[in-house]
């Protein structure tokens, strides 16, 4: 059954204390004002492709919230995708955190920000959010053969630990995972729910 939750849980907190902490600098097309004022209300905006400049404002802020205390940290995913090695920066600070991260699609999300989405507590989505399951994909890599080639087996194994964590997060066998991820497949909120990728889809609220 799809409910709605409460509002404190996916996106409006209530209201925290100032906390003596400076924000990371706001995002590009992104009013910094607006970007704070969602920061004083622990929510994070994860938008566009994410690079390695994007991840590490996502981690900043993300470790600035979680030792201004230890409620909720609201994730907003709107990413087509972006680069593996950026994702897993951002996973690595989410596993370490005293605070649970929600995340909320409420646009798009494939790629590596399925990395992401399968490293947080919970995840929600908006009916209209569309979901592409595909393969994060790699930085770009310059170099001898032997230094492409050993790149290309750390984005392997990197890609690996996606594969688990996803079928971790929706119950689903490894292998369908992978073959999810190489054909592309694109769900809907409904869908991403029943795949298991979603703990639940934001409904209308009853007029």
């Amino acid at each position: 059954m799809n409910l709605r939750p409460e509002s404190a849980r996916w996106g409006f907190p209530p209201q925290q204390p100032h906390q003596p902490f400076d924000l990371p600098p706001a995002s590009p097309e992104f009013p910094g004002w607006l970007e704070e004022r969602l920061f004083d209300q622990r929510i994070i905006m994860l938008r566009g492709q994410l690079g390695s400049d994007a991840a590490t404002r996502i981690s900043a802020a993300l470790l600035t919230l979680d030792a201004a205390g230890q409620s909720p940290i609201q994730l907003h995913v709107a990413c087509p995708g972006g680069e593996l090695s950026a994702a897993l920066a951002v996973v690595g600070v989410i596993d370490a955190l005293v605070s649970p991260v929600h995340a909320l699609v409420t646009a798009e999300a494939g790629g590596s920000a399925l990395a992401v989405l399968a490293a947080v507590d919970r995840r929600a989505g908006y009916r209209h959010a569309r979901f592409r399951l595909t393969e994060p994909r790699a930085a770009g890599v310059t170099g001898t053969a032997d230094e492409v080639a050993a790149a290309a087996g750390q984005h392997l194994r990197e890609l690996e630990e996606v594969v688990v964590r996803l079928a971790g997060v929706t119950g689903k066998p490894r292998s369908r995972v992978e073959d999810d991820l190489s054909a592309g497949r694109n769900l809907s909120a409904a869908e991403a729910l029943e795949y298991g990728l979603l703990d639940e889809v934001i409904t209308p609220k009853a007029r």
